[in-house]
């Protein structure tokens, strides 16, 4: 039985799994003897880019319901190193050390928040990093709710002014209300560039600091983060920001397992693979998502984001079974490039291209981010082993409906 291991369950492991679980079912009786098992630290598949919103209620979704129906294999655990060499996983279970064999490698751990070594951040600060993460969040602020009111309860400061700052702040407002807390708020937007969304693009600035004007976002920029304590912030500037919620934001970086292979990394510590997903030098070794870069138009390499992951996801998995097989692969090209970024009750901004042109705003681009965030990005959840495999198919989506030209 040659085994194919899936390492992670985000966005670009579950559609490896499922993409391995069609194509060795498209082979027929050559892929009975084929075993593809999924590890991941968690029993679900997290819709990690719905992690800011208020409703949390339909983002973790069980592995079972989507795994055992095509026939994967899945277990708990927390990886500890890998070995190409040997071709070995250790990992940690509730039941001790475990040591893995493989055939095929999916590396798909996807990426995590950096932390700096900041006094108090550790301790005091939150983050939308996990569902687990993004629970502990919205415990605290309903906890908040239902306490007396105190110096810097309705006090958030957010950290970090790209992407994920920037969705958190947008839709805060909404959410210490949901949380019940009226009365004096106030939300503020740290980061050490000198403009909101600098990473975002040119064109985007403009309408972001429209939108989170209308929200009552404060902006500290060009500053710093010092400390961080119960009771608030310290920035470089010198102010102190009284607060009693501290969201930290700021920065990625891909998981550190990657260091296990030879292979280049970039400055974000992802690993180069080619158009098939394969880690270059590595025998067996293929990589997808957050944790892999791959240049997917002859020019732009991937960004992390679950529009790239998925469709690396779905190529991983499917070559991994052809490279078993001794089949040919597919590779991997990606022709358009959208943005879509949240911006709470104002709505949302829509950009197309490399350069991040703006295409829609406010109401007409929240529609379109909708049907990503509640539709697009979600596996079938019918149980049907056809609908799964159905959408696991080896090709990319085209762009995603806009609902007006601005």
């Amino acid at each position: 039985m040659a085994r194919i291991i899936v390492l992670g369950a985000g966005f670009a492991g579950l559609w490896a799994a499922i993409g391995a679980a069609r194509k060795r079912d498209e082979i027929g009786a050559a892929g009975r003897d084929i075993e593809i098992r999924v590890i991941d630290r968690n029993p679900y598949h997290n819709i990690r880019v719905r992690n800011y919103e208020a409703d949390l209620s339909e983002i973790a979704l069980p592995l079972p319901q989507l795994l055992d129906p095509i026939g994967v294999t899945h277990g708990l655990g927390e990886v500890e190193a890998i070995d190409p060499a040997r071709r070995e996983i250790s990992l940690v279970t509730s039941g001790g050390k475990e040591m893995l064999s493989y055939d095929r490698l999916v590396l798909a751990l996807g990426s995590e928040v950096m932390r700096p070594a900041i006094p108090g951040l550790a301790e005091h600060a939150f983050d939308v990093d996990t569902y687990a993460a993004a629970l502990r969040l919205e415990n605290h602020l309903v906890s908040l709710g239902r306490s007396a009111p105190s110096p810097g309860r309705g006090t958030v400061v957010v950290v970090g002014a790209g992407f994920t700052g920037i969705e958190v702040a947008a839709e805060m407002a909404d959410r210490l209300t949901r949380a019940g807390i009226t009365g004096s708020r106030r939300i503020v937007l740290v980061d050490p560039n000198p403009a909101v969304g600098a990473t975002i693009g040119v064109h985007a600035g403009p309408v972001i600091e429209t939108a989170l004007a209308s929200l009552d976002v404060e902006t500290r920029l060009g500053v710093r983060v010092v400390s961080v304590e119960a009771a608030g912030m310290h920035l470089s500037s010198g102010e102190f920001i009284p607060g009693q919620t501290v969201i930290w934001c700021a920065g990625m970086r891909a998981s550190r397992l990657g260091e296990s292979f030879a292979g280049a990394r970039d400055r974000l510590g992802r690993l180069l693979v080619d158009p098939f997903m394969r880690v270059a030098d590595v025998p067996g070794a293929f990589a997808a998502g957050d944790i892999a870069s791959s240049v997917v138009d002859g020019l732009h390499p991937t960004v992390m984001s679950c529009q790239f992951a998925r469709p690396m996801g779905r190529f991983a998995g499917h070559n991994v079974v052809a490279d078993l097989a001794g089949e040919p692969m597919l590779p991997l090209r990606i022709d358009w490039y959208v943005t879509v970024l949240d911006l709470g009750g104002w709505g949302a901004l829509y950009t197309e291209g490399w350069d991040r042109e703006v295409r829609t705003i406010g109401a007409a681009a929240k529609a379109t981010k909708q049907t990503i965030n509640r539709k697009r990005i979600y596996p079938p959840l019918t149980g049907s082993k056809a609908d799964l495999f159905a959408a696991a198919a080896p090709t990319v989506q085209a762009p995603p409906p806009t609902y007006g030209v601005r």
